[in-house]
C-alpha cells in the first residue's frame, strides 16, 4: 500500500515543529514509513492529549512519518474540521495514513447491525474527506462479559450470547461488511478488520470474513499485540493479506498485559509477505506517552529498516 495521497509533504522538504529535523524518511530510506494512532498519546484517559491537532504536532515533533487517526477520539465531524485537520497535518509534513473506527455487527437486532452498517458508511465517508486510504473495522463482540476488564482477564474469549450460535455471529458479520464494499470502493477507501476481540479473536476467525467476502477492499489490519499466544505463527497467517500493521508497545508495564514482542522476528515475518505498507504505533504502557513513543519510534525504526 503507498502512501496517503494528504502526504504531499513526501513530495516535498518535510516541515518541522520548533526546529525539530523529521530523520531521515521511510519513502527515501526503503524502509517501512513509521506512523503513530492518536490513541497512543489520549489512551481514552489522558485529556489533555485528546485534540488531534496535538497528537499531531506530538507526531511531527517526534519525527513520525504519519497519524492513525482514533475515530472516537474527535470531536467534530463537520467538513470545515476535517479540511482544517488534513491541512494541519500537511503543514506538519505528516500524511493521515489510518482511521480507525469501531463498529458492532455481532448482534441478533437487525435494527442494530444496519445502524452499524450505517455509522461505518459515515466513517468511510469521513476517511476520503481526510485523504485517508484506509480504516480499521472490528467484527463486535458477543456483549456477555460484563466490562472490558473481565474481557481481559479471560484472555479476550467470551461465552456466546444465550440462544444464538458462532454459526449466526459470523453470518451477521460476513452480511454486514458485505454491504459496506461498494462504498469503499467507491471512496477509495480500503477496510481493515483488525485481528481485535470477539469473532476476529484468531487468523481463522478473520480469514473466514475475508475470504466470504472477498472483496480487493476488504483486507487485514494487522495488531501485533492481539494474539495473546502464539503471536508469531497467528501473525504470520494474516501477513500476505494486511494494510495496516499497528503495532503494539508497553513501556511501563500494560494497562491489562504485557507482552514482549520481538520486533526484529516480526518485521521478518512482513518482509518476507513482502509487506512495503504503514507501521502504525499502538502504545498502550503506562509511562508517560510521549517518552513512550520517543521510545517506541526508535525501537520500530531499528526493525523496520
Amino acid at each position: 500500500m503507498k502512501r496517503a495521497a494528504i502526504g504531499a509533504a513526501s513530495l516535498s522538504p518535510a516541515l518541522s515543529l520548533k526546529g525539530h529535523t523529521k530523520p531521515t524518511t521511510a519513502k527515501q530510506s526503503g524502509s517501512n514509513p513509521i506512523g503513530v494512532s492518536t490513541y497512543s498519546y489520549w489512551g481514552f484517559r489522558r485529556e489533555k492529549f485528546r485534540p488531534i491537532e496535538k497528537c499531531i504536532d506530538l507526531a511531527a515533533s517526534q519525527g513520525f512519518d504519519g497519524v492513525e487517526i482514533l475515530q472516537v477520539q474527535m470531536h467534530d465531524f463537520s467538513p470545515a474540521y476535517l479540511q482544517k485537520l488534513k491541512r494541519h497535518a500537511f503543514i506538519n509534513g505528516i500524511d493521515l495514513m489510518g482511521l480507525s473506527t469501531h463498529q458492532d455487527f455481532v448482534d441478533p437486532d437487525p435494527y442494530k447491525r444496519r445502524h452499524n452498517i450505517e455509522q461505518t458508511i459515515f466513517y468511510i465517508r469521513q476517511a476520503h474527506a481526510l485523504g485517508i486510504p484506509t480504516i480499521r473495522i472490528n467484527t463486535g463482540r458477543w456483549g456477555t462479559s460484563k466490562n472490558f476488564d473481565e474481557l481481559m482477564a479471560n484472555r479476550g474469549i467470551e461465552p456466546v450470547l444465550e440462544g444464538h450460535t458462532e454459526e449466526q455471529g459470523f453470518q451477521w458479520v460476513i452480511d454486514s461488511i458485505g454491504k459496506l464494499v461498494t462504498e469503499a470502493q467507491s471512496a477509495g477507501v480500503i477496510l481493515g478488520l483488525e485481528n481485535h476481540w470477539g469473532l476476529g479473536l484468531t487468523p481463522e476467525g478473520v480469514m473466514r470474513i475475508v475470504d466470504a467476502i472477498n472483496s480487493p477492499w476488504l483486507k487485514v489490519t494487522l495488531d501485533t499485540g492481539n494474539f495473546l499466544e502464539d503471536p508469531y505463527k497467528r501473525l504470520e497467517k494474516l501477513a500476505n493479506h494486511t494494510v495496516l500493521l499497528q503495532a503494539k508497545t508497553y513501556y511501563g508495564g500494560g494497562r491489562w498485559y504485557t507482552l514482549k514482542l520481538d520486533y526484529d522476528r516480526i518485521a521478518q515475518i512482513m518482509r518476507k509477505a513482502n509487506y512495503r505498507g504503514w507501521i502504525s504505533l499502538e502504545f498502550e504502557g503506562k509511562e508517560d506517552p510521549v517518552s513512550g513513543c520517543d521510545k517506541s519510534i526508535k525501537l520500530l525504526r531499528k526493525a523496520f529498516a
